[in-house]
């Protein structure tokens, strides 16, 4: 990862001083680091005295976030036009207003300013940004951010930013030879107070036992595509009916998957409702599927990446395979 640079740490501290109140917003459906990254900028305001407002259309389906739903609203206050202009919005773990999803209320022509780490994003204004596709992780930029701006991490933040560091490195193993300013980060937090131990039993316990019968529905559906480089499978709307939407554990999906043999990537497709399609993808090494991701109106990370599109099962599936052969 890059250091965040003087002359970053200069702009957000500019934005900061020429508003008075903020709203801070993640993506829709909010992963781990999605929701820790807005919690540790909402310590960074805090320590700065400025009121905000947590965003998040949500749902927050994971078991380990449920506990922090309650910090966030999907509504957006009305605001006059005089205090519209002294309103400031900060994304992060994306780039576009448009990925946020469904907030009640007018974000558009906020000045914003967007942190995030992934491959495919795209800051309209990248004086008012700090991206690095480096970056395994928003919540080591908003790390990076606390400690330069307010100082030495607190305890109750450490812990939530290791918590959002280990869900996107998945504890480590998406990490190469060039993340070794990860780690020195990262032993920061540790030193600070975060419990790796604690954090991994808090992220891997507690899942429901229709979440296994599900996960074992999606095996079931899996086939092999490309001479078995491509593993493709999917849940259906009778499968969510049957199984719940809830505490799905997708990351155990993703690990089965590509453990198998000569697999390189994998691509799991949900059919939410009759004419939407849900689309996660996971990679080894060389294989970007954020090149896939776009092609379908999403992106992410070389490694990993996601879409939502219009579309059924039967006809995205073969395309899902023919962008993947363009590229492996």
């Amino acid at each position: 990862m890059n250091h965040i640079s003087t002359e970053q740490i200069e702009s957000f501290k500019r934005f900061i001083s020429s508003h008075e109140f903020f709203y801070i917003a993640g993506h829709k459906e909010p992963d781990g680091d999605c929701v820790a990254s807005s919690l540790g900028l909402s310590a960074i305001l805090s320590a700065m005295n400025k009121e905000h407002k947590l965003l998040n259309a949500g749902p927050f389906k994971r078991i380990e976030l449920k506990k922090y739903a309650d910090l966030f609203s999907n509504e957006a206050d009305f605001l006059l036009e005089q205090e519209r202009k002294k309103t400031g919005l900060i994304i992060c773990d994306c780039s576009e207003i448009k990925r946020l999803g469904e907030i009640d209320g007018d974000l558009s022509e906020l000045d914003t300013f967007v942190i995030d780490h992934h491959k495919t994003s795209d800051a309209e204004d990248p004086a008012n940004a700090i991206i690095d596709s480096t970056c395994p992780a928003a919540s080591l930029l908003v790390q990076e951010l606390y400690e330069k701006i307010a100082g030495p991490v607190p305890k109750e933040t450490a812990e939530i930013l290791f918590f959002g560091t280990m869900t996107d490195t998945g504890f480590f193993r998406f990490l190469s030879d060039r993340d070794s300013d990860v780690l020195v980060n990262i032993s920061r937090l540790i030193e600070a107070g975060a419990n790796p131990r604690s954090t991994y039993d808090y992220i891997t316990s507690g899942k429901a036992y229709s979440t296994r019968k599900l996960l074992g529905v999606m095996l079931d559906h899996a086939e092999q595509y490309l001479d078995g480089r491509l593993i493709v499978t999917y849940e259906t709307l009778n499968d969510t009916r049957k199984w719940g939407q809830e505490g799905r554990d997708s990351d155990a999906l993703y690990s089965a998957l590509l453990s198998v043999e000569n697999a390189e990537a994998v691509a799991f497709l949900r059919q939410d409702t009759e004419s939407t399609c849900t689309g996660g993808l996971r990679s080894k090494d060389k294989v970007d599927v954020s090149a896939v991701a776009t092609k379908f109106g999403g992106g992410g990370h070389k490694n990993a990446s996601g879409f939502s599109t219009d579309g059924k099962l039967e006809t995205l599936i073969p395309a899902i395979i023919k962008e993947f052969s363009k590229i492996m």
